[in-house]
């Protein structure tokens, strides 16, 4: 147990393990995938268009717009000022940069979702709609962006501002985590996403996230 708790680039090796056996599991086993979506689905899907969903899915753009712009703001104030609110120095400054937009936005939302054209629970024959479903990890040709997970991305990616926390860092980790999960359950009961599109967004930002702190904040 203790080779499984050791560090490998900064994140657990069971964490890694974790990432290689689910989505083997994902491809050995597509069915899954209908499977947990049937649990949010009867003859409409259990979450779609509620108070709950909308809260998760319009709450994350705001969220990073208002954290890079706080972000730029403070670090050109103490770059001019030569100040240190926040901490926020160039180091900082690159590793949020790259943390908002590496995992989520080059390899999730251009490299993924774009090209793998996997259709969205909603979209396929098993739940009423006109498309084949595909396992994920699987090119598909359907013209759809269910894999993986942008808006879960996006959610997780605040797990790596938290890991910035001088005071406080567990909660603020555990709460990053929480509204992370919190939007895989929203996107998945709206037919949104599949759960191995959600479980995929997480492991990418999870460990993307950790090998950005290590280079760039904890080697110096």
């Amino acid at each position: 147990m203790s080779m499984l708790n050791k560090n490998y680039l900064n994140t657990k090796v069971y964490i890694w393990l974790s990432f290689f056996i689910i989505s083997l599991l994902f491809v050995l086993f597509p069915q899954v995938d209908i499977l947990t979506s049937n649990l949010f689905f009867d003859g409409s899907w259990f979450l779609k268009r509620s108070p709950v969903e909308s809260l998760f899915y319009y709450s994350v753009r705001p969220i990073i717009i208002l954290v890079s712009i706080t972000v730029i703001a403070v670090f050109i104030f103490n770059l001019i000022k030569k100040q240190n609110i926040l901490g926020i120095n160039r180091r900082v400054f690159i590793y949020i940069f790259l943390t908002l937009s590496l995992a989520p936005g080059l390899i999730v939302n251009a490299g993924l979702k774009v090209n793998w054209d996997r259709a969205r629970p909603i979209e396929i024959k098993e739940f009423h709609g006109t498309k084949e479903f595909t396992p994920a990890f699987i090119i598909s040709d359907q013209d759809g962006q269910s894999f993986s997970s942008g808006h879960v991305a996006a959610a997780f990616s605040l797990y790596g501002l938290a890991l910035l926390a001088k005071r406080r860092r567990n909660l603020w980790i555990n709460l990053s985590l929480g509204y992370g999960f919190g939007m895989c359950v929203a996107r998945m009961a709206a037919g949104g996403h599949f759960l191995s599109d959600t479980i995929t967004s997480f492991f990418i930002v999870y460990i993307t996230s950790n090998l950005l702190y290590y280079f760039i904040i904890e080697k110096k």
